[in-house]
């Protein structure tokens, strides 16, 4: 969409560049841009530059111009004029109309567009705008590989990953990347077999592996970030030190995030342990990228999904829409509510979108109050069978949702920041239904039928907000919800699973691994690049 054009006129006898500037949806931009052709078809010296601007930028972009050139305009679009052969700024010719004018005084022409192809010309210009950004893009990625960091690269999670994320699948086999492996110099000898490893793969979508030990280099221009269940090295005897041992490395993280990774940095928290927890201190202590800070809750998703199945005698994958609520890796709420299942044997048949209500084939109802709470409970609870698999596969699928957008109509569960959705309290880390679109997530406020009882809502947030408080130190002492009612489920609601919060205890690994607050402790690491 960017062509130049100039002008030389007996009436100004200097060269200069007409610049036309608009929202690409913009009607008189339109209009603008077929009155320039004409002039630039008809008068051989006449030259004109024009750039496009998405809607969502144009109001911003506008500003900075004219604050850069001290001119005065509001609307799109906007027309100046370069002096090619003295510099400096551009003389502010104006809008539509003024530039109308300037073509009827020096050339005679004016232009006789019709509203509806006005209108036509516009999206058209939208759509070559979009075009051309997606081509950009992808011959920017051809040259400067998609730069995926990894901490705690010696977690079983990682081994999984590396894998799926070299085949193509998650970022798209037109897109080359390159992957860093980031731990400290303890690990360094087994991060050294994992680069190697990992170029016997031979992957035509990795431009190279390296390992990184040196944390001042940590996730130097960094496009997407995979956070793992850090190491363990210092041993802690109460839930209250465990999650206060988890605001060092956030802070240390969230500073080198803020400092070296790239603007557009993606952030993707996974693990079995404090995983809302860890999200929401990143958050915090790296705000310029917070909104693109997520957690994933695929793991517990496709836990509960796997003991339908089983119980169900199908397949884990021919069940959707299971929501997931709450503290990840704690106290959450698997809502059925919403649960379908495909291609499922029975007396009725259909094609193969064809689903029936998961609530609706599972006639005992003792066995989703009982032994479903039971078995989902242990091991989301405690991360028990959250093994390096589901863990990888979790984070891919989320990755590549995030970035191709997930199946259409489907429901995807995702811990975000809260924004007072549902009722949930704001500044907290919670998974709820989404779905993601564009290279976002939207969250799914239109679905029917999915009120959450106060008693569970309140039995959730809770704990999620005393984490919080008690890891920055505002609460000494993290104090279990305690219900008024006995029973763990209210009979209004027929399907959840609660992880008792009193379980949250059993969390505790026997060591966990604290950084301290200076960089101090990091003289020893080292960086090591190989290239494949």
């Amino acid at each position: 969409m960017t062509r130049r054009i100039g002008d030389t006129t007996e009436l100004i006898r200097a060269m200069f560049d007409r610049v036309s500037q608009g929202r690409a949806d913009c009607p008189y931009y339109a209009k603008t841009e077929l009155l320039a052709d004409y002039l630039q078809k008809n008068l051989p010296d006449f030259r004109i530059h024009k750039i496009t601007q998405r809607p969502e930028v144009w109001e911003d972009w506008l500003k900075d111009v004219c604050e850069k050139n001290k001119w005065s305009h509001k609307n799109s679009p906007i027309i100046w004029r370069e002096l090619l052969d003295r510099g400096g700024k551009g003389l502010l010719l104006g809008g539509y109309n003024e530039f109308l004018e300037h073509a009827q005084l020096y050339y005679d022409v004016t232009s006789s567009m019709t509203t509806e192809l006005m209108m036509v010309i516009a999206q058209e210009n939208l759509g070559a705008h979009i075009e051309k950004e997606q081509e950009e893009e992808g011959l920017k990625t051809c040259i400067n590989p998609l730069q995926v960091w990894i901490t705690s690269a010696s977690a079983p999670a990682c081994y999984n990953l590396i894998p799926i994320l070299t085949s193509g699948e998650v970022f798209g086999m037109h897109t080359e990347i390159s992957i860093t492996l980031f731990d400290n110099n303890q690990a360094e000898e087994y991060l050294k077999s994992l680069v190697l490893e990992t170029q016997d793969l031979a992957s035509p979508v990795l431009r190279s592996v390296s390992i990184c030990t040196k944390v001042e280099e940590a996730f130097c221009q960094a496009h997407v970030i995979v956070v793992l269940d850090d190491s363990t090295d210092k041993e802690v005897f109460t839930l209250e030190d465990c999650l206060r041992s988890r605001v060092p490395l956030c802070r240390l993280y969230g500073y080198l995030i803020e400092k070296n990774a790239h603007e557009s940095v993606r952030v993707i928290v996974g693990g079995k342990t404090f995983v809302n927890l860890k999200t929401v201190l990143l958050m915090r202590y790296a705000p310029r990228v917070a909104h693109n800070i997520i957690a994933v809750a695929l793991g517990v998703e496709g836990e509960a999904k796997a003991i339908l199945a089983r119980k169900l005698k199908t397949a884990p994958s021919y069940i959707k829409d299971v929501i997931i609520w709450g503290n990840i890796s704690g106290n959450n709420y698997v809502d059925l509510r919403k649960t379908r299942v495909y291609r499922y044997e029975s007396a009725i048949w259909g094609p193969l979108h064809y689903s029936r209500p998961l609530l609706n084939l599972i006639f005992d109802s003792e066995w989703i109050k009982r032994e479903f709470v039971a078995t989902l409970k242990n091991l989301t609870a405690t991360g028990r069978q959250f093994g390096g698999i589901l863990a990888a596969h979790s984070i891919a699928t989320t990755l590549k949702y995030w970035y191709h957008g997930s199946p259409p109509g489907e429901i995807v569960s995702l811990g975000i920041l809260s924004e007072g959705q549902f009722g949930i309290p704001k500044g907290i880390v919670f998974s709820m239904p989404v779905k993601f679109e564009n290279g976002t997530w939207v969250v799914l406020t239109d679905l029917k039928d999915i009120e959450i009882s106060e008693q569970i809502m309140t039995r959730m947030t809770s704990d999620l907000i005393q984490e919080k408080l008690v890891a920055l130190g505002d609460k000494i002492h993290f104090q279990p919800y305690q219900s008024e009612h006995k029973d763990l489920v209210p009979h209004e609601e027929k399907n959840p699973v609660m992880s008792d919060a009193a379980d949250f205890l059993n969390q505790i690994p026997q060591t966990t691994f604290e950084k301290p607050q200076s960089l101090e402790f990091l003289n020893g690491f080292e960086r090591k690049t190989v290239e494949s």
